[in-house]
């Protein structure tokens, strides 16, 4: 089956001098692709973060893709899990082995034969 799921993370500042709350404009750090690396980022194998609102202030999230055999989500949180970011350690089993991913929430779960059942 396929697991979409968000991660979050904290945004990550460029410079010290940012108060609390205060976002960085897009227009700042968000520079064309060939400006910035010299080349078009699609040709880039990088993992691309995405800054949202969360609680009305700004958090970083990505969307990860996994072909796993199994989701689980605890019913109580990990000991490193934010409260301040959306989502918990989730557990990803696929064939090769098993995979935490901390402070993620599940976007959807898609099975590939659903008449297997």
């Amino acid at each position: 089956m396929l697991v979409y799921v968000h991660q979050y993370q904290h945004e990550q500042v460029q410079d010290g001098n940012r108060t609390t709350g205060e976002s960085q404009t897009e227009d700042s750090v968000d520079k064309a692709p060939e400006e910035y690396f010299g080349e078009n980022t699609s040709d880039l194998d990088v993992e691309t973060w995405e800054t949202v609102e969360h609680e009305g202030d700004p958090v970083q999230r990505r969307t990860m893709t996994f072909e796993a055999v199994a989701v689980s989500v605890p019913q109580q949180p990990a000991e490193d899990d934010d409260p301040d970011l959306p989502g918990r350690t989730l557990q990803v089993r696929t064939g090769d082995g098993q995979t935490f991913v901390p402070q993620a929430k599940i976007v959807e779960v898609e099975d590939h034969n659903p008449d297997d059942m």
